[in-house]
């Protein structure tokens, strides 16, 4: 099977994932900027949670193209990656509503975490169908590398939040910085 409907379905559950996320966002009480002061937290968990969909949004385009064949394993790791993408906006939600308490940033950390690992099974999956080309092979060797790293990060930033909710937040966003660029050889490798 192409990757056409895979691709045309993920993109719109992580469109409506990022209207919802906005939608959280709420016009402040107060016309003042003690008001927009008020919803600086949601605000700042909203742009943190946007650019960490956006991330795994343009790293999922670019490694759908690597998919030979649409099978089982591969649609069913791709809705696995959707399901936990599915709860950011509670994250995102819960994370601002309650000032980044260590119990908030542990549990956005976890639900990261999560996607990470859903991301590195649907790679893992990918990876499968190109064992006969060593440089997809290599290719994907170098991002699961990476998508191990990152799960180490996210799965840090859980006990972290109870140290320092500053520190674990900055785990948190250090992933993202590692997935801003993506690989130039997965677009040369695919044609993109």
């Amino acid at each position: 099977m192409k990757t056409t409907r895979l691709e045309a379905f993920s993109d719109g559950v992580i469109a409506i994932i990022i209207t919802i996320m906005v939608l959280e966002l709420k016009v402040p009480q107060q016309h003042s900027l003690r008001g927009l002061l008020e919803v600086w937290p949601t605000f700042m968990s909203y742009v943190l949670s946007f650019l960490f969909v956006a991330i795994v949004w343009v790293n999922h385009h670019h490694m759908i193209h690597l998919v030979r064949n649409v099978n089982a394993p591969v649609l069913w790791a791709n809705l696995n990656l959707l399901f936990w993408l599915s709860l950011i906006p509670f994250g995102s939600s819960y994370l601002g509503e309650n000032h980044a308490t260590p119990m908030a940033v542990a549990v956005y950390g976890a639900l990261t975490m999560f996607c990470a690992l859903a991301y590195y099974l649907l790679r893992h999956c990918v990876s499968c169908q190109t064992y006969d080309d060593p440089k997809l092979s290599a290719l994907h060797v170098r991002a699961l590398h990476k998508n191990r790293i990152a799960v180490g990060i996210y799965l840090a930033v859980v006990p972290t939040a109870y140290l320092s909710t500053w520190l674990a937040l900055a785990l948190i966003a250090l992933p993202p910085v590692m997935y801003f660029i993506p690989d130039r050889q997965v677009e040369e490798l695919a044609g993109d």
